[in-house]
């Protein structure tokens, strides 16, 4: 009976983050980075060159391609369609939440274990990512991965644990070359204390075995390029170092991660800070690491929100530190649960007031988007509204955990972080659906894509159109009859009675689909 009740426990632990991981409505990309990865996917596939990046029929020499394979190879074998392309993101993102529960026995014990992945699981920047097919959620998972094997590492009869943090150095390096540094680096006082790790044949084959993906691909791709493809992975790198469109002041982070890290941060500073002052080696995981990596990225040229994700399954184990911590002060106690009681939920509904009022018109949202938006922050204002001074744990936690949960539960089913391009897939739709372009090729006019706004849309047009066909560099190479997306105006094309407009829509702008005559 009490086997039983466990297994039944496991069972709906499991089921929690079934409405936070699993979407079955459209699905549609952004442009950048995940359309654009997805569209290297499919000329993998259209085209059978799993070595080569492309941008149409060009060479993309600054990135490796295992993003674009793992993508490739999941629509190969589950069809071609939108829930295969994300599949390698949602096993990640399942895989990071397992590891960050079993880093909390490691550190906490069993006990509360589920809070730690569902505060992760709640985070903003952790759900936006879990739902992009990007390889920035692949790559954190290989961190936290490292992370977790490094704190199994035991003097003795630890030896898969030495092979598996040989091995995620390798993978992380064919999803984001030479960012594996990084973490590696913030771990270093923690990897100290292990220093006969280094000197483990296991960890060598290991690291031999993790970069087994990536010699491989530079193998075969070296025989198509004039120098190593390391030196071209080094331009990119060389470029991220230096200022850029993504260039940001060195206190970037300092405002970002508590923004992106919603509605935990203060949770989590206030853990960081609790386990900086306990005399325990944890602290060189849960604090020296995410600081020193924060340091380290603030120092680099390019700073973007994603990169931080790396450390947010530390980042939340810090924050149940710090409920733990807030919750059982004598003397902050009050405090927190008045703000967390009174004035959040009072600012949720001025939000929701503030929504309907200003911008309920301007930001176009769906009856069903903006039914489940408003209910899901009720439900989180309500759900904070109950928060008393309780004396059990337990329940502050089952209290604190179900107002971002039910929130990121109905964004999700709402279609906002799954169907991000929903006018522009709605629109396609129609315009595929006609009988005049059924089975027909459509070319791609590449002599006006300079800007990233044209590319942006370049890329999701693309993507949507069933039988995409080249890129020409001008429309006069057009044979009769011919079909291609372009951005000439309609004046200019009327200049001539050699091309036709067949459809012209705003949401396609820049792009019209024309017809030489």
């Amino acid at each position: 009976m009490i086997e039983r009740n466990n297994n039944f426990k496991k069972v709906l632990k499991i089921c929690l983050f079934i409405p936070l991981i699993f979407y079955y409505g459209k699905r549609s990309y952004i442009a950048f980075d995940e359309g654009y990865y997805a569209l290297q996917a499919r000329w993998i596939l259209e085209k059978d060159n799993w070595i080569i990046p492309l941008w149409w029929d060009e060479y993309v020499l600054d990135r490796t391609n295992g993003l674009q394979v793992l993508i490739a190879k999941s629509q190969e074998i589950f069809g071609k369609n939108l829930f295969a392309a994300y599949l390698p993101t949602t096993i990640a993102a399942i895989l990071m939440l397992v590891i960050t529960y079993k880093l909390h026995e490691e550190f906490f014990g069993k006990n509360h274990a589920i809070v730690s992945p569902l505060i992760l699981s709640t985070t903003y920047l952790w759900f936006d990512y879990s739902h992009l097919a990007t390889q920035d959620l692949i790559y954190s998972c290989l961190v936290t991965i490292g992370v977790f094997s490094l704190v199994k590492i035991k003097k003795n009869k630890s030896y898969f644990y030495v092979l598996l943090f040989g091995i995620w150095i390798g993978l992380a390096f064919m999803m984001k070359t030479f960012l594996v540094a990084v973490p590696l680096a913030a771990l270093s006082p923690y990897v100290l204390t292990k220093k006969n790790v280094f000197l483990n044949k296991l960890f060598w084959l290991g690291l031999i075995i993790g970069f087994i993906p990536y010699l491989l691909w530079a193998y075969f791709i070296n025989s198509y390029l004039e120098h190593n493809i390391i030196f071209y992975l080094f331009e990119k790198f060389n470029f991220l170092s230096n200022k850029n469109d993504s260039t940001n002041p060195f206190y970037y982070y300092l405002w970002n991660i508590p923004t992106t890290f919603l509605p935990w941060s203060i949770f989590s500073i206030i853990g960081l800070i609790s386990n900086s002052l306990e005399n325990k080696k944890e602290k060189l995981i849960l604090t020296y690491f995410p600081l020193i990596l924060i340091s380290i990225i603030s120092i680099f040229s390019t700073k973007t929100p994603y990169y931080p994700l790396q450390i947010s399954s530390i980042l939340s184990l810090n924050s149940y530190i710090g409920i733990k911590y807030i919750f059982s002060s004598k003397r902050y106690k009050s405090i927190a649960v008045f703000i967390t009681s009174k004035l959040i939920p009072l600012l949720i509904i001025s939000l929701v007031i503030t929504y309907f009022i200003f911008f309920k018109s301007v930001l176009n949202f769906t009856a069903k988007e903006n039914v489940l938006i408003v209910l899901g922050l009720i439900s989180y204002a309500i759900a904070w509204s109950f928060i008393k001074n309780q004396r059990n744990v337990k329940e502050i936690f089952i209290t604190l955990i179900i107002g971002p949960y039910l929130l990121t539960s109905l964004l999700l089913h709402s279609g906002l972080f799954t169907d991000r391009s929903r006018e522009l897939r709605e629109t396609m739709e129609y315009l595929t659906s006609l009988d005049i372009l059924k089975n027909q090729i459509i070319n791609v006019d590449m002599s006006n894509t300079g800007n990233k706004k044209a590319q942006s849309k370049l890329i999701r047009i693309s993507l949507l159109t069933p039988n995409l066909g080249n890129r020409i560099d001008s429309i006069e190479k057009m044979k009769p009859l011919d079909l291609v997306w372009s951005t000439f105006s309609k004046k200019e094309l009327d200049e001539t009675d050699n091309y036709q407009i067949i459809y012209d829509n705003e949401i396609l702008s820049p792009f019209k689909l024309i017809r030489k005559n």
